[in-house]
């Protein structure tokens, strides 16, 4: 015999399945209180930071980046470290007011929480109009900004809002391989990064480490491979 309808008086603020044996009236689920980053959080008076020292060959003097993370939920099964702010010092005063303003626009955003890795897409994305630069290991920056953003997509990947794509160590023997096979052809390695002098960059990773094998682009940085 099914239950008769009843009205529901009051605000519903969890359930659960009520099993076949189960005699007892179902009792509601407490509402969670797990705590999203969001603007209306209070600045703890302690936060966890992290510096990094970023030195383009364009600049005359390093810059160092700190990145503040707060603690989330902290000591429970939904404890999150998130970014919360931003900090470029450096002893050059020749680009201060816009490394300011972008400071504080990346806070803003950091403040606002959810997905945040889409500030690291927006600041790769710009070029200088001069020309970028290559950094240790050959890798190409467009511009400052663009080495400022893989800093933070480096820093969100420590506190594990992104994930670090692993190559497998089997793609990692093939791609050394390769690159031995390519050097006993009379090519010297570059100093830089261990690539191959004559490699051109790749339009996947902006590392300068393609080559051309049996027909094929492959890049001995992240795998990539085109074939004509």
């Amino acid at each position: 015999m099914t239950n008769a309808a009843q009205k529901i008086e009051r605000k519903i603020v969890g359930y659960r399945v009520k099993a076949s044996d189960d005699t007892q009236a179902a009792s509601p689920v407490p509402e969670s209180n797990v705590i999203q980053m969001n603007e209306s959080v209070e600045r703890p008076d302690v936060l966890m930071g992290t510096t990094y020292k970023l030195k383009p060959p364009v600049a005359d003097h390093a810059m160092y980046i700190t990145i503040n993370d707060m603690i989330l939920n902290e000591d429970t099964d939904h404890e999150q470290r998130r970014p919360y702010e931003i900090f470029i010092n450096s002893k050059s005063m020749e680009h201060f007011q816009w490394i300011i303003a972008l400071t504080r626009v990346i806070s803003a955003c950091f403040r606002k929480g959810g997905d945040v890795t889409f500030l690291i897409e927006e600041l790769r994305s710009v070029y200088d109009p001069n020309g970028g630069y290559f950094k240790k290991g050959g890798v190409f920056m467009p511009s400052l900004v663009a080495d400022m953003g893989a800093v933070i997509e480096k820093h969100l990947k420590a506190i594990g809002l992104m994930e670090d794509e692993e190559m497998s160590e089997h793609t990692r023997q093939i791609l050394e391989q390769k690159r031995i096979e390519f050097e006993s052809q009379g090519k010297r390695s570059d100093e830089d990064g261990g690539y191959p002098a004559n490699s051109t960059m790749c339009g996947k990773c902006s590392t300068k480490a393609v080559i051309v094998t049996d027909g094929c682009s492959l890049c001995l940085a992240c795998s990539d491979s085109r074939c004509s």
